[in-house]
């Protein structure tokens, strides 16, 4: 599905149009966007799950042309981890 699909869904199951539905899924991926960057918090949407930023360390790895040993750097990456409500559905 892709976001065309989803906000042509979401318009549906709101009884609204597909501009408002559009304005809500892009203002949710804006606020889940400066809560992680900005503000260094997690956004927890209860039984759905949670969005947060984890920190991955720096290791050694293998450039591939070159089979050169090279130091990955630190790094922050957004992660999510799906709710109890959304792992039942999905089973």
């Amino acid at each position: 599905m892709n976001k065309t699909e989803l906000i042509a869904l979401v318009a549906d199951k709101a009884g609204s149009t597909q501009v408002q539905a559009e304005a809500i899924i892009n203002a949710f991926a804006e606020v889940v966007t400066e809560t992680l960057a900005e503000r260094k918090e997690k956004v927890v949407v209860t039984g759905f799950g949670t969005f947060e930023v984890r920190n991955r360390v720096a290791r050694k790895g293998k450039n591939p042309r070159t089979g050169e040993e090279i130091v990955v750097p630190a790094q922050k990456t957004p992660a999510f981890k799906a709710g109890k409500l959304l792992k039942d559905a999905v089973k």
